[in-house]
């Protein structure tokens, strides 16, 4: 060969050349990164997701309410009424039952002497509701949690497989991802593996020790929120609606839930059927929705909506509160930051409002930090919002409560799974809530009244609640810390 040649071909080196250098190639492989979190983080929600239904009207509408409280004698107390009905409900239907629940198992968290087995209470209800009638259609869709994302077995959903009941796990690969940072990496290394009961690693929820695998897939952060159940009753349809989950070590929780009956409820069955339809399984649930154009009249109307058509709802009520309204808010988690600044516009405004926080002191037996409601607590008390903490011992207080009551027109009581956070709000989770309607004297809307007045007030002698400077903390570390946190979905709320 010429030295001609050598010199030209050491002057023009081949075109692949450079992607044999490392940096090269790792530049390659952080651009397939990004580009795969982004588009995981701002896919489109399945068909059927983010649902917004029309008003209908509604009958026997009834806000259920479960509820701790430290006595005069310094003793907390307990009243439940969400899963007795839940259950009566099951007892009673003879054509369908479906359930949508995030939570139904009997470990994720300390549970003691005094919490109810309330997993195996519901799901033995629809066991033995499916023995009575094998023609009876009974769904259960769960979030995969509940096996530990395949890590656990789970004797109870066996019992409820083997009795016939259908159990759908939802396919949360499906959703958006809330933490990308993690979830791009996730589903470029791990997300194919699949998993297996033989784990090497200690389980922090209790029982037998979990695979590398199920850690990777609980750092997504991501769930099947919901708490929804709909039944045959007569010859109507009921919908329920709370906040609680079916869950033993949520059993002392505070919570809400909203039963009512009419086309409200067959709104609510196609969510749940939506959700086992992307999640791979058609449980033929339409078959139940076959019924007429309904044209029953009520001054009181339900809406069904889900995941981001919530946030749309709930923001559209406090910015349309007009100066003299009132407007009660009481919640589990509140952090989106359009719901944070919608809340002291409508201060600034001089709407009536009522902020009544849980303090985000435990979890499960486990002490939190206080992050983020702490931390908005302090903005938002700056911004002349008053504000009032859940006085719990060792529960959480659930609610998602907000109640518009103006003083002229329609009051509106929004209840459901959703906490106001970016991640129950802005279409990651699951999440169902009902917005009911009406006038305010309707027997719902003076019983969340009055619920609520006597959580602010503590009134007959049971404490509720405490006033704000017992969990004040003005960290701006830890608010700095919250904020990030909620922007790039590094958290658990």
């Amino acid at each position: 060969m010429s030295n001609k040649s050598i010199s030209a071909t050491a002057t023009h080196p081949s075109p692949w050349s450079r992607f044999r250098q490392p940096r090269a190639w790792l530049g390659v492989l952080f651009l397939i990164y990004v580009t795969t979190a982004i588009w995981h983080l701002t896919k489109p929600l399945p068909d059927g997701l983010n649902a917004s239904f029309e008003p209908k009207a509604a009958q026997d509408v009834n806000l259920l309410i479960d509820a701790t409280w430290i006595g005069p004698d310094g003793r907390q107390r307990q009243r439940t009424e969400i899963f007795e009905r839940m259950l009566a409900l099951i007892a009673q239907a003879e054509r369908l039952i479906a359930l949508e629940m995030f939570l139904l198992n009997d470990f994720a968290g300390a549970a003691g002497a005094d919490h109810r087995p309330l997993s195996s209470l519901v799901v033995d209800a629809m066991i033995e509701k499916k023995q009575q009638r094998p023609d009876l259609h009974a769904v259960l869709v769960i979030d995969p949690f509940n096996r530990l994302y395949g890590g656990v077995e789970s004797a109870l959903l066996d019992s409820a497989e083997s009795a016939g009941i259908e159990v759908i796990e939802t396919r949360l690969t499906a959703l958006p991802d809330s933490n990308p940072i993690w979830s791009g990496l996730w589903r470029l290394c791990c997300s194919y593996l699949g998993n297996s009961t033989n784990g090497w690693l200690p389980n922090p929820f209790g029982g037998d020790d979990l695979t590398l695998r199920s850690y990777l897939r609980l750092l997504n952060f991501k769930a099947n929120h919901r708490k929804a159940l709909v039944v045959d009753n007569g010859s109507t349809w009921t919908g329920l609606v709370t906040t609680g989950n079916a869950h033993d070590a949520s059993s002392r929780h505070s919570n809400l839930g909203l039963e009512f009956s009419g086309a409200g409820a067959i709104d609510l069955l196609k969510t749940i059927e939506a959700s086992a339809r992307f999640s791979g399984t058609d449980p033929l649930l339409h078959q139940a929705l076959e019924t007429g154009p309904d044209r029953s009249e009520s001054a009181a109307r339900i809406s069904v909506l889900t995941e981001s058509a919530i946030r749309v709802a709930l923001l559209r009520i406090i910015d349309g509160s007009l100066p003299g309204d009132r407007l009660d808010i009481a919640v589990f988690y509140l952090s989106h930051r359009r719901v944070v600044d919608a809340i002291a516009q409508a201060q600034a405004r001089g709407v009536h409002l009522r902020l009544l926080l849980d303090p985000n002191a435990h979890a499960f037996g486990r002490k939190k930090d206080g992050v983020p409601n702490r931390q908005v607590a302090l903005e938002l008390a700056r911004a002349g919002v008053p504000i009032r903490w859940c006085n719990t011992r060792g529960e959480q207080c659930h609610y998602k409560h907000l109640l518009h009551l103006p003083e002229r027109g329609e009051a509106s009581l929004l209840v459901g799974s959703a906490n106001y956070t970016r991640r129950n709000l802005d279409g990651f989770n699951l999440e169902t809530q009902a917005l009911f309607l009406s006038q305010r004297d309707h027997p719902a809307m003076v019983q969340a009244k009055e619920f609520f007045d006597q959580r602010w007030t503590n009134d007959e002698g049971k404490r509720h609640s405490l006033p704000y400077p017992a969990y004040l903390d003005d960290s701006w570390l830890r608010y700095w810390r919250y904020r990030m946190m909620e922007a790039s979905g590094l958290s658990t709320f």
